[in-house]
């Protein structure tokens, strides 16, 4: 059974200036304990697939599932992390990782497990500063503990590294697999960069211009552990030139249409 699952789904946004369809018959599966990547042009529906995941907006037709359930509603067993970490700037590392603490939530056993995160995310001597007193990678390792606290066997993720430099980016990417790795967790992850899908991901998901469909599933097939070395790899270079034509193939269409 998949973790997540996307059946015959269109989503049309009504505005002011009339309707903009961002997804249109889309299909996808994302089998627990896989990590998979959605590359794709801007508009062409990839945060909207995590907003529909997520439950936050409905889709116009078709049916969202985690598990065998349907999503109809925000879903506690799905954690997010966003582009930007948005953290209270009144609130030390620690505090905003419990921000997501649910109601009844028994506080010991939920404080123990926030900082276990902390430790888990390379964090340990900065629980008590405050945002403006880290950098935008520890920023973003206090995000995703924030979305891991509840221990969600589904993590969504969008963007979340785009904002920071190059070398802050793979180290996070580095990060991520390691706790991957340790967690065992089903990841969706949304990017626009083709070595970053290529790295992280076991599938890369690409969608077309909007309206988002599927144009390339594509099997990820470097081996473990990968490294920063993996991405001189022959094999990655490929990988990563066949993504690239078909996101090319699919802006053409587009353009031809």
């Amino acid at each position: 059974m998949s973790a997540v699952a996307l059946e015959n789904v269109s989503l049309t946004y009504r505005g002011h200036k009339g309707t903009t369809s961002a997804l249109a018959d889309l299909d996808l599966r994302v089998e627990a304990g896989t990590f998979v990547a959605l590359l794709g042009p801007s508009g062409c529906g990839k945060s909207s697939i995590v907003k529909l995941v997520s439950g936050l907006i409905p889709p116009s037709t078709g049916r969202v599932l985690l598990g065998a359930e349907p999503v109809n509603g925000p879903q506690r067993q799905v954690g997010i992390a966003f582009q930007k970490p948005t953290l209270l700037p009144w609130k030390t590392a620690l505090q905003n990782i419990l921000v997501a603490t649910p109601r009844g939530a028994e506080p010991g056993a939920i404080a123990s497990r926030a900082r276990e995160l902390i430790r888990l995310v390379r964090l340990e001597g900065f629980e008590n500063h405050y945002p403006h007193e880290l950098s935008g990678g520890m920023q973003q390792r206090v995000a995703l503990a924030r979305a891991l606290l509840l221990d969600p066997p589904v993590l969504l993720m969008d963007e979340p590294f785009a904002a920071l430099d190059a070398l802050t980016r793979e180290q996070m990417s580095l990060e991520l697999l390691k706790l991957w790795g340790q967690r065992e967790k089903t990841v969706l992850f949304v990017t626009h960069s083709i070595p970053e899908a290529v790295f992280l991901a076991d599938r890369v998901v690409v969608l077309s211009p909007r309206p988002g469909r599927v144009v390339e599933d594509l099997a990820v097939t470097l081996p473990p552990p990968r490294n920063l070395d993996t991405m001189a790899t022959a094999e990655f270079g490929a990988l990563c030139n066949r993504l690239r034509q078909r996101l090319l193939e699919a802006a053409a269409r587009e353009l031809a249409a």
